[in-house]
């Protein structure tokens, strides 16, 4: 299979991790050309159908998305890639990009960005993410060396979507650790003008 093209502003990205509760989840996708992981929170059943194909351990009848990829490739079609294309009011928004194995015929399906992440992984087709998402929510930084990243995997693997919640509304790690620096020298000013 041939890769598709990114169109203008999409940015490729891959499934970094999935985070579950019993009540919510939460996929990350990493940037796959920088630093950036896009965390959107998801239903633990989607988290589960995409988990469970990454897994690569079949299941013993068709769920809702190998239904869905068997009836596509039924009907002659294939799925040459996903984009997630805007977020409006915490609501993200995504296509499916139908076409012939040939490319020809293309067809646009909108899609929840969970259902569309499931089927590219049933697909093996490339994940996108325009860029006007990023611009429009916040996201997490990529650790940098491998100690980073298998801490960070570490935390991922133990941390809860609650979790996350609170560290993105406080300004992810390290939020206002500069304020109470600004504080003291201000103090120790003072005691020194005394």
């Amino acid at each position: 299979m041939t890769k598709e093209k990114p169109a203008a502003g999409d940015v490729e990205v891959k499934i970094y991790s999935i985070a579950t509760s019993l009540t919510e989840s939460i996929i990350f996708l990493d940037e796959t050309g920088g630093s950036r992981i896009l965390p959107i929170w998801i239903g633990p059943m989607e988290a589960q159908a995409i988990a469970i194909r990454l897994s690569g351990y079949p299941s013993p009848r068709p769920m809702t998305h190998d239904l869905l990829f068997s009836l596509i490739k039924t009907l002659g079609l294939t799925v040459k890639k996903v984009v997630i294309t805007d977020i409006v009011e915490n609501t993200y928004y995504s296509h499916l990009h139908l076409a012939e194995p040939n490319g020809s015929n293309p067809r646009l399906v909108d899609s929840r960005p969970s259902d569309a992440v499931a089927m590219a992984v049933r697909f093996g087709c490339p994940i996108y993410i325009n860029e006007r998402v990023f611009e429009k929510t916040q996201v997490l930084s990529k650790p940098i060396t491998e100690d980073e990243v298998t801490k960070f995997k570490d935390d991922l693997k133990n941390m809860k979507p609650n979790d996350i919640i609170g560290q993105l509304n406080a300004g992810g790690p390290g939020a206002g650790e500069g304020e109470e620096d600004e504080e003291e020298k201000d103090e120790g000013d003072e005691d020194e003008q005394a």
